[in-house]
Formats: C-alpha cells, sequence, structure tokens
C-alpha cells in the first residue's frame, strides 16, 4: 500500500476593522471653505461684523470634529498558527500473526511502563526505561499477552483503540532523544501493520480544551478536534492516512467528537448557537474583544448531531453543557448538566435523548428523594436504568433509577469520595459492577443484580476500581490495588458475577495503565 503525504492548508482569513471618520458638514468641506472664504472676502464688504463672526466660527468648530475620526479600534486578535496535516514517520512494525485471530474474541488492552523483566524482587528501586509497551492480553490465559506497540513513557495514557482493536492512536509528545522532532498524533493500522505520524501537534490540547481522537467501531475512521486560525473544527481522516475532511468547517467551537456505534452520525459540542462564526468577516461573527470565548470547565455550547453521509447538522438539546455526551446505541445518548462545584445552587443533573425525535428527558429520583449532584453516572446499555452517587450536604449514597425516577435500589455501603465511583452494566442489565477510581479502591470485587441486590461482596486485596464488562458479557475486568506490594496495581479479570479472578500482569513490572476490552465485536 503506497501513502502519500496529506496537507491541509487551513486558510486563515483576517479582516481590517475601518472605522468611520466623525461627520463633517458635508455641503462645505474644509478646503472648499477656505476657497469659498478667500474668494468671497475681497466683495463682502456689506456684510456686517456679525456675519464675519458668524463664517470664523464655522471654520474653527471644523477642527474641533476632526479628533473623533483619530480614535484607533481594539485590533482584532491575530489568527494562531495552525498545523497542516502529513503522513510521515511511518514505519512497518512486527506483529504477532496470531494477534488478528485473537481479536475475533475479546481480549485486555492495557500498557506496562518502565517494566523490568529482569529484576524478581518488585520491591527494588530501579530506574526508569523510558519505554512504555501496550499489550492485549487474553482474559482466559493469565500468561497470554501480545505485544502491540512500543512507544515513549511519556505517552502515558493518550492511547485511543477503536471498538474491534484494529486501529490504533497515540500521542507522541516528542521528548525521545532519538526522534526529538517527530511529536505530534500517530495512528497504526494493524491490518497492514504500518505506523505514521499524521499530524505534528505539540499537544491534544486544542485551544484549551482535551478532546479525545475517536475511531469509529470497525477502525476505518478517526475523528479529533483540531484548532483553525480563529475556532476549532472536527477533521476525519480514513485508517490507510487517506481521505481527509474537514466535516464541520463552520467557524465556531466544535469539539468532543463521538461516533454512533454504526459510524454514520456524528455527534459533538458546538458553541454555533451563541456565536455563528469567530472569523472575522463572516456573518454575524462575534468579536473576541468584546464577546468572551468558550473555557474549558465552564458551559460551552449544545449539543449537535451530524449524518456524516449527507453532511446535515442539527441542534439536538436546548440544553448546555460543559461535558462531553456520548451514544449509549444508535439513537440514544446521555449527557450532563449543571456544575457540582460552583454553581448556584450547586447541582449535576442526568439527561437521555432519543436523536430521532429529538425527545429530551431528565433522569432523576420521581419522589425528589436523592441529591441535586449526581455523579459517576453507568447507564444499562439500552438506556433503561442508571446507577449514580447521589450527593448531599449530609453524604453520598449509591443509587440505581429507572429511566421514568422509579427506585430500583439504593444502598449506603459503598461509600465513596465524590467522583471517586466507577460502576458497569452487562449487556443484559442483569449485572452492575461497582468500584473506585485512580487507584483508590476501598472494597474488593462488588456485583449487584438488576435489582440492585448484592451478588458478591468480595474483600480488598486486591480492591477493585474501573470494571468494566467485555462485549460478551463473560468477563469483567478491573484494575485492582495490591497494598502489600508497595500499592501496586494490576489488571485482573473475573466471571461476570466478580469471581474467580485472575491476574493478566502479574508477571510484569513497572506501571500498569488499564485501557479496556478490545475485540470480540
Amino acid at each position: 500500500m503506497r501513502f502519500q503525504p496529506l496537507l491541509l492548508a487551513l486558510v486563515l482569513l483576517s479582516a481590517s476593522c475601518t472605522v468611520a471618520a466623525a461627520p463633517t458638514p458635508t455641503p462645505i468641506p474644509p478646503t472648499a471653505t477656505a476657497t469659498s472664504t478667500a474668494t468671497e472676502a475681497p466683495t463682502a464688504t456689506a456684510v456686517p461684523p456679525t456675519e464675519t463672526a458668524t463664517a470664523t466660527s464655522t471654520a474653527t468648530e471644523i477642527p474641533t470634529v476632526t479628533p473623533t475620526a483619530s480614535i484607533t479600534p481594539t485590533p482584532y486578535p491575530s489568527p494562531q498558527p495552525t498545523v497542516g496535516f502529513i503522513f510521515d514517520n511511518w514505519q512497518l512494525l512486527t506483529t504477532s500473526t496470531d494477534l488478528m485471530n485473537s481479536l475475533n474474541f475479546p481480549m485486555v488492552a492495557f500498557i506496562n511502563q518502565n517494566d523490568r523483566d529482569a529484576v524478581s524482587n518488585q520491591g527494588t528501586p530501579q530506574p526508569a526505561t523510558g519505554v512504555e509497551t501496550l499489550y492485549y492480553g487474553s482474559p482466559t490465559n493469565s500468561g497470554s499477552r501480545v505485544a502491540v506497540l512500543q512507544l515513549a513513557a511519556s505517552t502515558s495514557n493518550q492511547v485511543y483503540i477503536s471498538a474491534n482493536g484494529h486501529s490504533v492512536a497515540y500521542f507522541n509528545d516528542g521528548r525521545d532523544a532519538t526522534t526529538p522532532d517527530a511529536g505530534g498524533l500517530y495512528m497504526l493500522n494493524l491490518d497492514n501493520r504500518i505506523s505514521g505520524r499524521i499530524l505534528p501537534i505539540r499537544s491534544l490540547v486544542q485551544r484549551g480544551f482535551f478532546s479525545d481522537p475517536v475511531w469509529t467501531r470497525d477502525g476505518t475512521r478517526l475523528a479529533m478536534a483540531v484548532a483553525t486560525g480563529y475556532d476549532i473544527d472536527i477533521f476525519t481522516i480514513g485508517s490507510d492516512g487517506a481521505n481527509l475532511r474537514n466535516l464541520t468547517n463552520h467557524g465556531s467551537y466544535d469539539i468532543w467528537p463521538a461516533w454512533s456505534p454504526d459510524g454514520s452520525q456524528l455527534l459533538f459540542v458546538s458553541d454555533r448557537d451563541t456565536c455563528p462564526s469567530w472569523i472575522p468577516g463572516e456573518p454575524n461573527a462575534c468579536d473576541p474583544t468584546l464577546t468572551p470565548q468558550p473555557v474549558e470547565g465552564n458551559v460551552v455550547g449544545s449539543i449537535y448531531v451530524m449524518n456524516v453521509e449527507s453532511g446535515e447538522t442539527r441542534k439536538l438539546t436546548n440544553e448546555r453543557v460543559s461535558e462531553p455526551p456520548r451514544w449509549l446505541n444508535n439513537n440514544t445518548i446521555t449527557f450532563a448538566t449543571g456544575d457540582p462545584t460552583l454553581g448556584e445552587p450547586p447541582e449535576r443533573r442526568l439527561w437521555i435523548a432519543e436523536v430521532s425525535t429529538n425527545t429530551v428527558q431528565e433522569v432523576k429520583l420521581a419522589d425528589g428523594s436523592d441529591g441535586p449532584i449526581r455523579l459517576s453516572e453507568a447507564w444499562a446499555p439500552d438506556g433503561s436504568a442508571v446507577v449514580y452517587q447521589s450527593v448531599t450536604n449530609n453524604g453520598s449514597e449509591v443509587i440505581a433509577v429507572s429511566r421514568n425516577g422509579a427506585l430500583i435500589g439504593r444502598t449506603s455501603e459503598l461509600s465513596f469520595a465524590r467522583y471517586g465511583m466507577s460502576a458497569a452494566w452487562l449487556r443484559d442489565a442483569s449485572r452492575i459492577a461497582i468500584g473506585g477510581v485512580n487507584g483508590q479502591c476501598p472494597y474488593g470485587p462488588r456485583v449487584l443484580d438488576g435489582n440492585f441486590n448484592f451478588v458478591t461482596r468480595g474483600n480488598p486485596p486486591p480492591g477493585m476500581c474501573n470494571p468494566t464488562y467485555s462485549p460478551d458479557g463473560t468477563w469483567v475486568a478491573f484494575t485492582g490495588v495490591n497494598p502489600r506490594v508497595d500499592g501496586r496495581v494490576d489488571v485482573l479479570v473475573a466471571n461476570n458475577n466478580g469471581t474467580g479472578t485472575v491476574n493478566l500482569t502479574g508477571a510484569l513490572r513497572g506501571a500498569i495503565s488499564f485501557i479496556g476490552w478490545v475485540g470480540g465485536q
């Protein structure tokens, strides 16, 4: 397969601002007044002195108007430098011939940083290797894992994998001393084993917003938010580096793209309903010296959905959001509104919407007995129910609520810090696994049934964090913390009840980061 460099020239538009001079008496321009006075002076012997004074007064008033025209407007900000898409630094990678066959079944993706294979004692201090490896591991065999890609350890968890596991995007921050000018966004197509850089950017933060690159489920197209001269647009590119498109190309801030499961629709958030464009000279363009631009953490805009084939775009909700929405299925999305920290009053509300009908519904307990702050929500795949942390001034509890507001169950047995809970539903909504996040895993495997009754109450170690069910519902994978080994974090799998735990990473040294399930689609 041949690859040709792709270069997108992003046109930077600028406009000059012209301020009209203050109105000067049109019938008598300054030069005409001077000429008229000089011509008429010898013949105007009969003009009384009072009329001469009036003429003199008129002449002296003209300079007093002139300074108004010299007011200098605040200059419109210059366009920011933009980066064009390319395709370079490509290489052919060597991967296991069994990898693609293995992806017919669910596998666990994880990263191992600074591995010390030769060190038998995990507690022995060793210098960092500066390398991390992306692995796909089998849940049926704790020692079966395939090295997919080796990266600089500074990449950390900035690795984005398609649901089928065939395509990988990753960010290289350019800190590698051997290739210091090779920073940017890369992608790897495992079908042809070719990796290459597509965007030489210094950070995935664009105009202050972090927006994950996202693959279609089949891994054929990647969508990303990229800053242009005055705004942010959403671009897509094929996994072979071809067919680059600017999907939004609007002049507004378009961020947080999300593909529908079938890849036919793209969800995103935009401020276009409040600012049609930030590009000077365009119709109804906003002036950033007068209108505040969107800022990460504040309300950004409304949710839009695009038919990717036709380009038809419509606003899906009137509610304005400050965080990304997500798809549950090809017709249902979920999102949250409100500010749980600085809002007046502090609140965070949960919503579900049907794309085909633009039906938007808030989901909460019908009797109002849950708190105004609803965090860490996890939705049943069919949208029939949601589990979340309900936070009040008196503490928090975990609640499961049906879509119509009926209480499924609640428990104060599981106490997590705010944003400290993570939950996952089995595909048929018959099981809910609940754990902690970010290494704060106070409980062992905890699994409840669809009626919110406990099925498993495991005790640590290991504690359960970030539980995620496999696509076929057979397994639950999670990160577990073992305080007996210096707080070591491993990736573990268990059956869907949370029992029969197997450690997938116990033989590796260094830090472990769980990415999620891939394959088996």
